[in-house]
């Protein structure tokens, strides 16, 4: 009972959120009450224990998926840029800090001491943010040229290729360890303090989470921003108004892979494992949902729908699952094995992604768009219309 107290508690608490941002308040304080309410209040909706870190788990990966979603906003909704190997930067990211936080190092590297201290997990958040970014304009060069479906083709394949890459650079010098993956990460660690529990790295989270929100809207409203827009809804006028394609395209991608590259390190810090088999398509998929559920080109939007896809996976149809088994087990019900809770779970999960996509094809908070009172037009254009008639019979009368 105390469980199912702490799973209601929880997700009250993330739904206060939402309602948070439908009231009139100022910006100023929205912050400072989300703030209270991550900060203080999310972290003990739980009792301690192993329910506790559960959620927290699920909290902290809701973070990581934020992060990518927005990332991955930028190229898709504001850049206009479809890409379904978006999955390839965390990977990129997840192996930065895999291979020299390991013994794996030492295999290629003629200097220094493997694996690496805690401490330099800092250094990591920032390397795995550029070597990303410098894969996002590695992929961007070739695909300039590219549009719609063939550039979906094409990210997909560079997708696929990382991964392989990744699986298969154990030989001839044994870089990633291949299948087998990189075990025993060294933990990062802040004032001579290993962070090995969820409930710790939610806070690591929570700070870069913050950091990219605030990133994310600057350029939204930015120059760049205004381009990126400008690009997704037609090329050519975006190039007549004298904005580089090839520069605003790539730093799309730049950006946008940097996000996904540093929650690459964190995961991989706080897994302590890294492995092909979390890099599949599949995951590009689900961060693709998350965008386009959210609402594309909505920060507001993809935040939502990334905590809405994450939470709905992973804490309430496991929830459900789990509820269901229990009572199989105990002879309440009886359920065949074709329609075993786990084995329906992806269906359901499905299935309610169908739904929203029909009732709310625009997402659950789209972006806002730009109204006009087509009235006030209509009064200025025959202002406009009968100011040069009045200016041209003044001139006669003076004459």
């Amino acid at each position: 009972m105390l469980v199912q107290k702490s799973v209601i508690a929880f997700l009250l608490l993330l739904f206060s959120l939402l309602l948070l941002y439908f009231m009139s308040l100022s910006t100023k304080l929205k912050w400072l009450i989300a703030g209270v309410i991550l900060i203080v209040l999310l972290p003990f909706s739980a009792s301690q224990g192993p329910a506790y870190e559960s959620y927290m788990e699920v909290s902290t990966l809701v973070g990581i998926y934020i992060a990518m979603a927005l990332g991955l906003n930028i190229v898709v909704g504001l850049a206009g840029l479809l890409d379904l190997g978006f999955v390839a930067f965390f990977a990129v990211g997840a192996y930065t800090y895999g291979i020299f936080a390991t013994n794996q190092a030492a295999n290629f590297m003629p200097f220094g001491t493997y694996p690496l201290s805690g401490e330099s997990f800092w250094f990591f958040i920032i390397a795995g943010c550029l070597i990303a970014a410098l894969f996002g304009v590695l992929l961007g060069i070739p695909v300039l040229r590219v549009k719609g479906d063939y550039l979906a083709i094409v990210t997909l394949g560079f997708g696929e290729i990382i991964r392989i890459v990744f699986n298969n650079l154990d030989k001839p010098i044994n870089i990633t360890n291949g299948a087998m993956g990189l075990s025993s990460v060294t933990p990062p660690s802040i004032f001579g303090i290993n962070l090995v529990y969820p409930s710790q790295f939610y806070y690591v989270v929570l700070v870069i989470l913050g950091a990219v929100i605030f990133i994310v809207r600057r350029f939204e409203y930015s120059k760049v921003g205004r381009s990126w827009k400008a690009v997704r809804e037609n090329e050519i006028a975006a190039q007549a108004m004298g904005i580089h394609l090839v520069r605003t395209k790539l730093l799309a991608f730049a950006i946008g892979a940097s996000f996904s590259g540093m929650m690459g390190v964190v995961f991989a810090a706080k897994q302590t494992f890294v492995d092909p088999t979390s890099f599949t398509l599949l995951e590009s998929i689900t961060i693709l949902v998350m965008v386009i559920l959210g609402g594309m080109g909505s920060v507001p939007g993809v935040i939502l729908g990334a905590a809405v896809v994450t939470i709905l996976n992973l804490q309430v149809l496991t929830e459900l699952t789990d509820w269901f088994n229990q009572l199989s087990l105990n002879g309440v019900i009886s359920i065949p094995d074709a329609l075993s809770p786990a084995k329906m779970q992806r269906f359901i999960f499905g299935g309610l992604l169908i739904l929203f996509a029909l009732y709310r094809s625009q997402g659950l908070l789209p972006a806002k768009q730009p109204t006009f009172d087509l009235k006030e037009l209509k009064e200025e254009a025959e202002e406009e219309e009968i100011q040069p008639v009045i200016s041209t019979a003044e001139k006669n009368v003076n004459l």
